[in-house]
């Protein structure tokens, strides 16, 4: 009895220490992720659009630590510069999903009533359509366009931050002390 009791401790203690390394190692490869993504293609120092028929398909070296693609378009500068778009743009879409659909999620829950109604309607109809269905529709309008996916992937991101603070704030504005 006693020796499960020790078997147990030490078994959570493991499970509890291989968790913290598997978080530290994540949160590791995140930073290094953005790191990179800034800094990256400054460091290379190569343009991803500059094309080198000559060298093509190019195995990794010094000059291209990477290599080449078919059109002799440095790999590791696309990769970076690719990484710095993604995380540019993830960042930007939080963002501005973020503000207005705080903001409309607390008028609804202050006002209550109809103009609540409207809007959980409404962010119950962009909820129905897919997301990226929605995104995949505004980039084929403007194909190519950096923009067309930010707006896309904001007006899908705002109905998640509607819904939590228009939550939250009827429970504040339902305590007795408001």
């Amino acid at each position: 009895m006693n020796e499960t009791n020790i078997f147990s401790k030490l078994h959570k203690k493991n499970t509890l220490h291989k968790r913290q390394n598997a978080r530290l190692l994540g949160y590791l490869m995140l930073a290094s992720l953005v790191i990179m993504a800034i800094f990256g293609p400054d460091l290379i120092g190569a343009d991803p659009r500059k094309q080198s028929l000559l060298a093509t398909l190019e195995s990794p070296s010094l000059a291209h630590p990477l290599g080449t693609d078919h059109l002799g378009r440095d790999m590791a500068a696309r990769l970076l510069s690719g990484a710095q778009l993604s995380l540019s743009l993830a960042f930007l879409s939080v963002i501005t999903a973020c503000f207005p659909g705080s903001l409309i999620g607390v008028i609804a829950a202050w006002y209550g009533g109809w103009p609540d109604r409207i809007l959980g309607a409404f962010s119950d109809a962009i909820l129905a359509l897919p997301g990226l269905l929605l995104v995949l529709m505004l980039a084929s309008i403007a194909p190519g366009s950096w923009w067309a996916l930010y707006v896309g992937i904001s007006l899908t991101l705002w109905v998640e931050y509607f819904r939590y603070t228009r939550q939250r704030a009827r429970i504040v504005l339902a305590e007795p002390a408001v």
